[in-house]
């Protein structure tokens, strides 16, 4: 029992500097055919920080979640960008 508390009061501190998970809304151009939302994908799974990622074809966006303290929304549209398929966050 005793060091079931103690592992809980060491990690309690981490959980409370974790910051919260973002979500935005990518505007993904080029996406012309069925393997171009996989490297869209890929291109963002690959970023530090990205927990999440949805690519939608026939809206053309990309629903990406991520933790603002690792990355941010100028190096997820510079990651589809590089990938080949330049983006930019919906309003």
């Amino acid at each position: 029992m005793r060091k079931l508390l103690l592992a809980v009061l060491v990690a309690l501190p981490i959980v409370t500097l974790a910051a919260a998970a973002e979500t935005i809304t990518l505007e993904v151009l080029k996406m012309t055919c069925a393997v171009c939302p996989i490297t869209v994908k890929k291109s963002l799974e690959k970023l530090p920080g990205v927990s999440a990622v949805k690519v939608d074809f026939d809206e053309k966006t990309a629903i990406v979640t991520f933790d603002p303290a690792i990355t941010n929304s100028e190096a997820l549209t510079a990651a589809t960008t590089n990938a080949g398929y330049p983006s930019s966050v919906h309003k």
